[in-house]
């Protein structure tokens, strides 16, 4: 099983998420579609702009928790290192 660490954003440098799913395709669609109560869908955080993935939930789970504690500027280089036009890259899943 693949286990992804992903990173959603209001707009270009707007508010951000970090989070980690089994089934990422799945995840993004219920934040985008407002499924997913609580900080994304107040905050309208619906872009996928920056993922990876392990096939080690531990692995995830760890990452995860080591990008939430960055600050804001690692996370807006992470991101842009990978994607620096912000695209939407759930179109790649």
């Amino acid at each position: 099983m693949t286990y992804c660490v992903y990173i959603l954003a209001s707009k270009r440098n707007g508010t951000l998420y970090i989070g980690v799913t089994s089934d990422l395709k799945n995840r993004v669609l219920q934040h985008t579609m407002g499924m997913a109560d609580g900080f994304t869908k107040t905050y309208k955080v619906h872009t996928l702009v920056y993922y990876e993935c392990t096939e080690s939930i531990e692995s995830a789970i760890a990452r995860e928790k080591q990008l939430k504690k960055w600050k804001r500027k690692w996370k807006l280089d992470l991101i842009e290192k990978e994607n620096p036009v912000w695209k939407d890259l759930s179109s790649e899943l």
